[in-house]
């Protein structure tokens, strides 16, 4: 195994097979060198650091897992029944262990990601129990719907790691569908990929496949990070048994984990935004300083879900302004603790329409002004993340590329030649810039190319059929799948991929309780 060629494959997609397949930009991890929106002042960041630490100290994080429990005891924190209180000097010890940035290797090495400092990453839809699209409507994940969304996080280049099951193929049955989704995964995409913390069969099952897929021994996939997992706190004030048993088994080998607390403001958390972000803090950094104390210097992040709830119903609320905010506080905050972030990209939305799209784009944009390094639910996500949608992943994937073409430094170039005074002279009062050899020579590269905006005027758009935005990604969507390419696999590794899979699924797979 060490001496197999690690398998390659294409760096990204770039050509247009067709009429309807859109062009897209090369496959590139951004860069987002902008200064982050920082809401809080220095008494502000303070205070909601206090108050985490008031909650670690006073209140305390429930584990319910036993092993992490004798952990925290030998670190020297109290620990009664299942409550862990640890104090400041303790959690901020850990977390001077912790990287601020790290990167996570896969198969193709081209897609190799850098999770920290100023890089940005964004990831596919991951986890609904729902699909729903324009030709078949709303209906519980299959299969068939699992194997295009991975199709689609492949194909498109601004998505840079394939997180959870797009959706999950609810046809498969529970204890052998994590061997058979990871499989797919890892033949139809040679991106970074993910494995869920529910229970240590699970875990070890896709460190083996990641391992194998990249012609890796034993002592090369322990060495560096190839795959990560999230983990998310059960809010308010508790982490449950499979998914701190997955994220120790990760630290312990290496493999990254981010842990998310899920707090909705007025629901599990408090009301008031400080106070959902404080306790969200909380949660995370119990976790990580538990990691960090287990194997120091183990990659892991930080992430953000705190929202708010419909006050009148109850129903949660993304890509609101006060999400936006909590997003900006959290980046703040993991700034001032050195640790890598992660948010997501949301909307309660039902289906893809300007709903959709305004609160999905406010989330995104939060992203980018926390400082944001790992993005999740980037593309496809619609009701809260119950429904993955094609449609909106297509739609989603042109927000994407706006925010990449945002970063790029040549469109705030301040040279002679761009600020172009003797082109502005030639063309002078009456006339313009149509033409000119300023124009001629950047005109293909010197704006963005949407790939299903439709910048026709109306009458031209109603000619041409009327078609709206979602019908187009329809449309864009079924023609990437009919042409999709899978990237190049060794056939040996493949053949082991598959054998593992075989094997595993003779021994009865995993367990379906905890």
């Amino acid at each position: 195994m060490a001496d197999r060629k690690r398998s390659g494959g294409r760096a990204g997609n770039t050509r247009r097979t067709s009429s309807l397949v859109p062009s897209q930009m090369p496959w590139k991890q951004p860069i987002n060198n902008d200064k982050p929106t920082e809401p809080l002042s220095l008494d502000g960041v303070q205070n909601i650091h206090n108050g985490c630490i008031r909650i670690l100290k006073e209140v305390g994080i429930e584990f319910l897992n036993p092993e992490s429990l004798e952990i925290f005891k030998k670190a020297g924190c109290k620990v009664t029944g299942t409550n862990v209180k640890m104090d400041e000097d303790f959690v901020m010890e850990m977390l001077k262990a912790a990287p601020a940035k790290f990167s996570i290797t896969p198969r193709n090495e081209d897609h190799k990601i850098v999770i920290g400092g100023k890089y940005m990453s964004f990831g596919n839809v991951s986890s609904p129990p729902n699909s729903w699209d324009l030709a078949r409507g709303k209906r519980s994940g299959t299969w068939e719907s699992y194997v295009e969304f991975i199709k689609l996080t492949q194909f498109f280049n601004c998505i840079h790691f394939a997180g959870g099951y797009p959706v999950e193929p609810i046809d498969i049955h529970a204890s052998v569908r994590h061997l058979d989704c990871l499989y797919e995964k890892l033949v139809l995409s040679d991106k970074v990929v993910h494995a869920y913390s529910l229970g240590k069969e699970r875990v070890e099952d896709v460190m083996e496949m990641v391992r194998i897929a990249g012609g890796l021994s034993l002592e090369d996939f322990n060495s560096e990070c190839h795959m990560y997992t999230n983990i998310n706190s059960v809010s308010p004030l508790k982490h449950d048994y499979p998914m701190i048993e997955g994220a120790m088994i990760h630290a312990r080998r290496n493999q990254a984990v981010i842990v998310t607390p899920f707090t909705l403001a007025g629901a599990m958390a408090p009301v008031t935004m400080s106070g959902a972000v404080a306790l969200s803090l909380a949660e995370g950094l119990s976790a990580i300083a538990l990691l960090q104390y287990i194997n120091p210097g183990c990659p892991v992040g930080l992430g953000t879900f705190t929202s708010n709830v419909d006050m009148k119903t109850g129903a949660p609320a993304f890509g609101t302004p006060e999400y936006m905010r909590a997003t900006q506080m959290t980046g703040q905050m993991c700034r001032f603790y050195g640790l890598p972030m992660r948010s997501s990209g949301t909307c309660a939305a039902n289906v893809p329409d300007g709903q959709a799209m305004w609160e999905t784009s406010n989330s995104l944009w939060a992203a980018v002004q926390s400082g944001t390094n790992m993005v999740y639910h980037a593309a496809g996500w619609l009701e809260g993340g119950l429904i993955a949608s094609p449609e909106k992943f297509v739609m989603d994937c042109e927000v994407l590329q706006h925010i990449q073409r945002y970063f790029d430094k040549s469109i705030i170039d301040t040279s002679i030649d761009d600020i172009a005074i003797d082109t502005i002279k030639e063309v002078g009062p009456d006339g313009h810039f149509f033409g000119c050899q300023h124009t001629q020579d950047r005109y293909e590269t010197a704006f963005y190319q949407p790939m299903i905006s439709d910048w026709s005027n109306f009458e031209a758009w109603d000619i041409n059929g009327g078609v709206w935005t979602a019908e187009r990604a329809h449309k864009v969507y079924k023609e990437i799948i009919n042409e999709f390419q899978a990237p190049e696999i060794d056939i040996s590794i493949k053949d082991e991929l598959a054998e593992f899979v075989s094997k595993r699924k003779s021994e009865g797979g995993a367990p379906t309780d905890f």
